[in-house]
């Protein structure tokens, strides 16, 4: 058994060892499935108000991945104004998952609980994210949370198959890196962020 110093050091460890690994930065080699459902089973002990447990991932493997980020690519395509779509992103999209082994759709479902603040689903759904990348990071599984394309527009809650009170906030990008790890940062002084009173 772990003694509470040996385990608060790992934890700390495993903290300070997460980093942000974009795509384009992983390798191709592919991660076991059931490594991957295994990371899903620690974004299942998130924190959650009431039990609503708000996260539901949709998980891309395999050729799922590629089929994913063409579906994506188009639906930018089809949905963004002529004057404001720009090519450039459409073949970013596309190819986002080029290397990725995995690709997770982050998405809040919306418990039935009015009394509970959708803000407090979307910091649950957080938590829950930071559980895989947490389990990544001990397992040498590079990350990326990514926001961008159509997270937030209708088209993309419509080909998840969510409702209208459901949000996406993201999609994970898990896979290896060959690249070594980059020296952790932050840029406001501790002042600016931690008061004691």
């Amino acid at each position: 058994m772990m003694d509470t110093t040996t385990l608060a050091t790992s934890v700390e460890q495993v903290i300070t060892a997460r980093r942000t690994v974009k795509p384009t930065s992983m390798n191709g080699r592919k991660i076991p499935d059931e490594t991957v459902q295994q990371l899903l089973q620690l974004a299942d002990w998130a924190p959650t108000h009431g039990y609503t447990e708000p996260w539901y991932f949709v998980v891309y493997s395999g050729d799922k991945v590629q089929q994913f980020c063409s579906d994506h690519a188009d639906l930018y395509k089809q949905y963004t104004p002529a004057d404001k779509y720009i090519p450039g992103n459409y073949d970013k999209l596309k190819n986002q998952g080029n290397l990725a082994s995995h690709v997770l759709a982050i998405c809040m479902k919306r418990g039935n609980n009015p009394k509970i603040p959708a803000l407090e689903e979307i910091a649950a759904v957080s938590c829950a994210v930071e559980n895989i990348w947490l389990g990544a990071t001990a397992l040498n599984l590079a990350g990326y949370w990514g926001s961008g394309g159509m997270t937030y527009h209708p088209a993309m809650q419509d080909y998840l198959g969510l409702g209208d009170e459901d949000l996406v906030l993201g999609f994970f990008y898990l896979g290896y890196t060959d690249e070594p790890a980059q020296p952790g940062r932050r840029v406001k002084p501790s002042s600016e962020k931690f008061v004691w009173k």
